[in-house]
């Protein structure tokens, strides 16, 4: 096994990644070593990139939707054997005895840190995981179609989860998230409304071809009021206009990481018990159980793959919106 592995990484907020031979990284008794085969490219790793998350560890690799195989696992990791599919996700350590952690909002740990922010991530030939967030995953499909799956899946299940019950569900911004959620939503018999760029009419006849019932731009309002609306893009201004689309007693769901200012709008459009709720990274209780539906539905990722070297092409892509679905780096 060479000790040494190619690496993008960031050494400063906005300034492109760099290309790097670097050591590969060893595992502690209580970490897994993984050989990364995919690793999506999200939506946050360009909020990390561009410097909205404040105080990333430098230099940094990002990349928390990581598909790969165990290579080595320490003393304390014998649930792990060398060749599993396994999978990191952005919650990469929690303290596990705050009170947050100790009532399984673990989520909200303010002691947490996170997978390509304060820890290195997958955009790199090999990646270290605490074993106790290394989740193991259906090693039935190809690596790049299930690395969306580690954080658009897990975030929009979270998110779903958060809208309730809610039988119309209205989905702002149609990309990695959104694809893999309207999937789980219409397999649990819900109607789905998908909410677009002005003109993609490539994410809408995605949308379409997922089972949505309706589609058009996040300016126009749906053709009949919505129980729950889930915003992925991250719009402040979509919130006044996702309330206005939501019946009496909805709510909103804000999913995003981050998101611009929500712009000042009239009490009569939150009136009417109307709700905005956000939703605050993951729990391995979700990866466990999104993981395992999964494939039953079985969900399909829609992906552009692109080489590792590749990964500031990627980034900007995803910024321009030059694709539908999800970017996923694929290593050789």
């Amino acid at each position: 096994m060479p000790e040494t592995m190619t690496a993008m990484r960031m050494h400063r907020a906005g300034q492109p990644l760099r290309r790097e031979i670097i050591t590969r990284p060893e595992p502690t008794e209580s970490e897994v070593l993984v050989r990364v085969r995919a690793c999506g490219v999200c939506r946050t790793d360009l909020h990390v990139f561009d410097g909205d998350l404040r105080n990333p560890k430098l230099p940094l690799i990002l990349g928390h939707e990581v598909v790969g195989e165990v290579v080595e696992a320490g003393i304390a990791t014998e649930s792990f054997a060398p060749g599993q599919r396994v999978g990191m996700p952005w919650l990469g350590r929690t303290c596990g005895v705050c009170p947050d952690c100790r009532a399984g909002r673990e989520n909200l740990c303010p002691h947490a840190r996170f997978t390509g922010y304060q820890l290195d991530g997958g955009y790199a030939e090999y990646a270290k995981v605490d074993h106790r967030f290394c989740l193991p995953m259906d090693d039935s499909g190809p690596v790049e179609n299930a690395a969306p799956l580690l954080c658009a899946g897990l975030i929009g299940y979270r998110s779903l989860r958060k809208a309730g019950d809610a039988r119309r569900i209205g989905l702002y911004g149609f990309g990695a998230a959104a694809h893999i959620v309207a999937q789980v939503a219409v397999w649990e018999g819900r109607e789905v409304f998908a909410f677009t760029r002005d003109g993609d009419t490539a994410a809408q006849d995605l949308a379409r071809k997922l089972g949505c019932v309706w589609t058009g731009p996040s300016t126009e309002a749906p053709p009949e009021p919505l129980d729950a609306a889930i915003l992925f893009a991250p719009v402040g201004a979509l919130v006044p206009a996702a309330l206005r689309a939501v019946r009496p007693a909805g709510r909103v769901v804000c999913a995003g990481i981050h998101m611009s200012d929500i712009p000042s709008f009239p009490y009569e459009i939150l009136w009417m018990e109307r709700e905005i709720v956000s939703v605050a990274n993951l729990t391995r209780a979700d990866g466990l159980e999104f993981l395992e539906l999964a494939p039953r539905i079985p969900v399909q990722t829609n992906v552009t793959p692109y080489r590792l070297e590749e990964a500031n092409r990627a980034l900007e892509d995803l910024r321009a919106g030059n694709f539908s679905g999800a970017a996923v780096l694929k290593m050789d």
